[in-house]
């Protein structure tokens, strides 16, 4: 989503004389997305570096999303795929992705609430991995796909004050969801956790996303966000517990 399209509603302008409103947009810096970006190439720098002089992969080792070792108590596999890449392809196009996608959304969301967004897309996704699949898998995907699902949510969310541009924007969202999905058919890569990913995205957006108003007298109006970040604290702690109770089920039953 633009800057632009949050800045005219398009809804009520019909009359060519009619002036148009100056909307103040949020003006927040995407600290944590360039925060997410440098821990990213940090640990990929990591990756690399005990590949040459340990002839192993460290990081990955212990960081791999790896059901069996998952099994065996060490629960934090289904956190840490999210800073680990298997290649300098994948770790650019994962990163141009967060690069993309994170400055829009953390403008809206807000620091605490993207980073909450980030990590609960991750961890959805590579529980989904969990259950349904059993090949091992790494890279942050899982949540890239949560930040695609929140985007079109929020655009959803935000159709009138987009007014017909919200078509266009939400369609865009959608193909680029479903060719990256067709694209993760192909082997070796994790779809299942890319779905999770969109889910748990979409969901938290939904119910912890920001929601805008307009307020203010004309000419001059500003976006206020009508839900409180504090629910976001409490989505987030839900959506955590249930995914959790989920692993326990599995590993109870399986």
């Amino acid at each position: 989503m633009t800057e632009s399209e949050m800045e005219r509603t398009g809804k009520g302008m019909g009359a060519e004389a009619a002036p148009q409103p100056r909307i103040q947009t949020p003006q927040t810096e995407p600290h944590v997305t360039y925060t997410l970006l440098a821990l990213s190439i940090f640990f990929f720098l990591i990756q690399v570096g005990t590949r040459v002089f340990l002839d192993l992969d460290l990081p990955a080792a212990y960081g791999v999303k790896d059901n069996r070792l998952i099994e065996s108590g060490q629960y934090w596999r289904l956190l840490t795929p999210m800073l680990l890449h298997g290649s300098i392809l994948h770790l650019g196009f994962n990163m141009y992705a967060l690069y993309i996608l994170g400055r829009r959304l953390e403008r809206y969301f807000g620091h605490t609430r993207f980073l909450a967004l980030y990590i609960i897309s991750g961890l959805t996704g590579n529980v989904f991995s969990f259950m349904l699949t059993q090949a091992s898998s790494l890279g942050s995907s899982t949540a890239i796909f949560g930040l695609l699902g929140a985007e079109g949510i929020f655009i959803y969310q935000h159709r009138d004050l987009l007014g017909e541009r919200f078509k266009g924007a939400l369609r865009q969202i959608i193909q680029v969801a479903l060719i990256n999905l067709l694209i993760g058919l192909s082997p070796g890569i994790d779809n299942w956790g890319h779905i999770g990913g969109l889910l748990g995205g979409v969901a938290f957006t939904w119910f912890a996303g920001p929601l805008f108003q307009l307020e203010g007298n004309f000419p001059l109006v500003e976006l206020k966000d009508k839900r409180s970040r504090d629910l976001a604290n409490v989505v987030f702690l839900i959506m955590a517990l249930l995914l959790l109770a989920l692993v326990w089920l599995i590993l109870t039953f399986r």
